[in-house]
C-alpha cells in the first residue's frame, strides 16, 4: 500500500478531511493522492501556488513574511498548510515550498525543501529538507516526505502494515 492510501485510509477511518497546499511541487502530491481510488472520501483538494503573490493573496501567508525571507522558508510552509487548510475547510492542510533546481532561490540552494502539517487540537509541524538529485527527484522525495510528515502526526495508524491490497482507500 502507498504512502498516499496509507494516509487517506486513516483519515477515512477518523472522518476527517485533507487540503493541499504546493509551490514546488506542482501538483504532484494532489495527482499521487487522487491516484488512489476512493480519495474523494476525504480529499477536498489542492492550491498549487507556485506564484509568490498567490501564496499570499489565496492562500493568506503574511506579505512581509515573503518579503523579507522569501517563498522557500519554514514559516512561509506552515503558513500553507494553515492557510489551505482554512481556505479548504479541511482537518488537515500539508504544504510544499523550495528550490527544485536551476539555481538557488531567496538565497536558498538547490534542494533546500520545507513540508508542512496544520491540522485538529493546533497541530503545526514543519520539516526542513536537504535533498540531493534532479529537479524530478527532488520534487518527487518532497512529495514522499510531506506524505511521512503527515502520516507521522496522523499517528500509528497510518503507517500501519496492511495486509490487504484492494488498489484503494
Amino acid at each position: 500500500m502507498t504512502d498516499a492510501a496509507r494516509v487517506l485510509r486513516t483519515l477515512v477511518e477518523r472522518g476527517e478531511t485533507l487540503a493541499v497546499a504546493e509551490s514546488l511541487s506542482g501538483g504532484l502530491v494532489a495527482a499521487e493522492l487522487t491516484s488512489v481510488a476512493g480519495a474523494s472520501a476525504c480529499f477536498k483538494g489542492s492550491v498549487t501556488a507556485y506564484a509568490t503573490h498567490l501564496k499570499r493573496d489565496v492562500l493568506g501567508v503574511d506579505g512581509s513574511l515573503l518579503a523579507r525571507r522569501g517563498a522557500v522558508d519554514a514559516e512561509v510552509a506552515r503558513q500553507m498548510a494553515a492557510g489551505v487548510r482554512r481556505v479548504l475547510d479541511a482537518d488537515w492542510g500539508i504544504a510544499t515550498t523550495g528550490v527544485a533546481v536551476p539555481q538557488e532561490q531567496d538565497g536558498r540552494p538547490v534542494g533546500t525543501v520545507y513540508v508542512a502539517v496544520s491540522g485538529p487540537l493546533d497541530v503545526e509541524k514543519v520539516s526542513e529538507l536537504r535533498l540531493n538529485g534532479g529537479r524530478a527527484e527532488i520534487r518527487r522525495e518532497s512529495v514522499r516526505s510531506v506524505l511521512e510528515l503527515l502520516a507521522g502526526e496522523l499517528g500509528g495508524n497510518a503507517r500501519a502494515q496492511d495486509t490487504e491490497h484492494y488498489g484503494g482507500i
